[in-house]
């Protein structure tokens, strides 16, 4: 059984009410899930009232992606108007995107209250659009919209709909549930009705309204549906979608289906992750097979159990998805993993040293200061590194300030200074910046460019904060991610702190250290290799959300106060 798994993050995903995507992270994500193994990424809606999703499809084109196709969405043809006119087939066939994603009506509530057209007139819409864009295309997928609350309401004409894109040879027809209230059985039984009817694969787009996301879109794998639409770890419009996290991991594991994406399984709790970090949300620690708690054992029979036969209370092992087991009570988490990571760095290491143990604790008070090492390898490579004595920091740094001031034009300036120690000499210098952040920035690159000068290659890419649970109601931790790039890759790097400044500031010492370190060839294997420069997004940094535990007080930080002391805006 092959089956096919189409990641609609980047649209689907985005239309939660909690995210909003820059273009940098729209590349960024593309470049993940090709990494991964995704056989179709769609990038969203390529119109001209959508200019961020239109940039988008003209930037990828320069990412050179190892296996997943770029697919462009829209919808068929408006009523009565010919396909060469309409503007959204237009704007579809210009993305040059090589798949084009369309949906159409298949309820026929929809095609006389909703469209107001005719029921002749909708299937002639559903067969001239995917005939053109077949066209203009490498390949074409046709989105049946509402379909299973369509078939049970008419399902004669619900067919009919799919037989109209057949007959304009769509290579792929996708029956939607887009209201999410089919239940398992009712899948079942439509689909085998289907495939009496209709010859060209199939394949199911599940949101999960009812809670059966997962389930429905295993019932259609099951049922012969060799496409499966969602989006990692289930983001979306009102309940999300499809969760392709958990999808993958059951079809692996559980049906043992065929995927391209399944010899990357075992970095599955890493990419889940990583999303979740350009999306700055916090991970749900309950998440089938990835999240934090998805194999913790809390005391008595269970840690008793796991530690003679770990079958006995796992339903697989938890390293095979890049997840780990935690022993709560024993107070020894993710020690396996981290372990693993260590043999990488340091060839040869006993589980059993001392310095090991030290290393596991540190991680573990870092984690649980706020730190976030899943989703920032290269700041985990800097603390084993350092902490076994393996790397000589380049620099020191002696001290930085931040002054903010205001014009009598009533413009606010932020001025940096930074002096550092670099061998015997010392580098002081002062950059102003749109904010203090961006001043500290200016003015640390400023300070080393002259002794490292593959400084001016280096790009912030990316930036985010997330403000994190206290027990103190005055104070507000927070985390700093950030994501450092040059010609050759990019890397991820964190900060905490209680004060936004000294997290920025942890992160971009953490990132320009990785970067000269990797150019001095102490750190091996550095990069997540891409083949193009991401769009620069310093000043696109997404709002900031909160991690907020039912028995802490957080300090209420908008995301527009965060991002004026940052000194970030967005761009339109």
């Amino acid at each position: 059984m092959k089956v096919f798994l189409y990641d609609t993050t980047l649209r689907d995903g985005n239309q939660d009410r909690k995210i909003s995507l820059s273009l940098a992270d729209k590349l960024q994500i593309a470049r993940l899930l090709d990494s991964f193994g995704f056989d179709y990424i769609e990038g969203g809606w390529p119109n001209p009232s959508n200019p961020t999703d239109e940039e988008f499809f003209q930037k990828i084109k320069e990412v050179k992606l190892k296996h997943a196709k770029i697919a462009a969405f829209g919808s068929t043809r408006r009523p009565k108007v010919l396909p060469e006119k309409d503007p959204l087939l237009q704007a579809l066939v210009k993305s040059g995107a090589p798949v084009k994603t369309i949906f159409g009506k298949s309820w026929d509530l929809h095609v006389t209250d909703v469209i107001r057209t005719t029921l002749e007139e909708n299937l002639d819409m559903i067969e001239s659009s995917v005939a053109y864009l077949k066209e203009h295309s490498e390949e074409v997928i046709y989105d049946a919209e509402h379909f299973f609350d369509g078939y049970k309401a008419n399902p004669e004409y619900a067919i009919e709909t799919l037989r109209a894109a057949e007959k304009g040879h769509a290579d792929c027809i996708v029956l939607c549930d887009t209201n999410g209230g089919t239940m398992p059985w009712e899948l079942k039984s439509i689909i085998k009705e289907v495939k009496k009817h209709i010859s060209t694969p199939l394949g199911i787009h599940v949101h999960d309204d009812s809670g059966l996301a997962v389930c429905n879109s295993l019932y259609a794998v099951k049922n012969g549906a060799v496409m499966v639409q969602g989006v990692v770890n289930g983001f979306g419009e009102r309940c999300g979608n499809a969760n392709l996290t958990t999808i993958a991991a059951d079809l692996h594991f559980k049906m043992d289906a065929k995927f391209f994406a399944a010899k990357k399984i075992a970095r599955l709790r890493q990419l889940s992750s990583s999303i979740d970090q350009i999306v700055n949300l916090p991970s749900d620690p309950h998440a089938p097979y990835v999240g934090d708690a998805a194999f913790a054992h809390k005391g008595g029979a269970h840690i008793d159990g796991v530690m003679k036969v770990s079958r006995s209370f796992e339903h697989i092992d938890p390293h095979a998805v890049g997840n780990d087991r935690v022993f709560v009570t024993s107070d020894q988490a993710g020690g396996s993993l981290v372990v693993e990571k260590l043999k990488a760095i340091k060839p040869g290491i006993d589980k059993k040293d001392p310095v090991v143990g030290k290393l596991l604790t540190l991680i573990k008070e870092r984690e649980n200061a706020g730190w976030h090492f899943d989703s920032a390898e290269a700041s985990f490579k800097l603390l084993v590194y350092r902490h076994l004595g393996m790397v000589q920091e380049p620099f020191k740094v002696l001290g930085y300030r931040v002054i903010e001031d205001k014009t009598t034009q009533g413009v606010s300036v932020s001025q940096a200074t930074v002096k550092l120690q670099i061998g015997d000499k010392i580098s002081h210098q002062v950059s102003e910046g749109d904010g203090p952040v961006n001043a500290l920035d200016a003015a640390l690159r400023k300070a080393l460019l002259p002794f490292f000068p593959n400084m001016a290659k280096v790009r912030l890419d990316d930036f985010k904060v997330r403000v994190l649970g206290s027990n103190v109601a005055s104070d507000a931790t927070v985390r700093v991610w950030t994501t450092f790039g040059d010609e050759k890759g990019y890397w991820n790097v964190v900060g905490v702190s209680s004060n936004i400044i000294e997290a920025s500031w942890m992160a971009f010492v953490d990132g320009l250290t990785y970067k000269i370190l990797l150019d001095e060839k102490v750190i091996e294997k550095p990069y997540k290799h891409i083949d193009v420069k991401p769009v620069a997004a310093a000043g696109q940094a997404s709002a900031v959300t909160k991690e907020e535990p039912a028995s802490a007080k957080v300090k209420k930080l908008s995301a527009r106060k965060v991002r004026n002391l940052a000194g970030i805006t967005r761009k339109k």
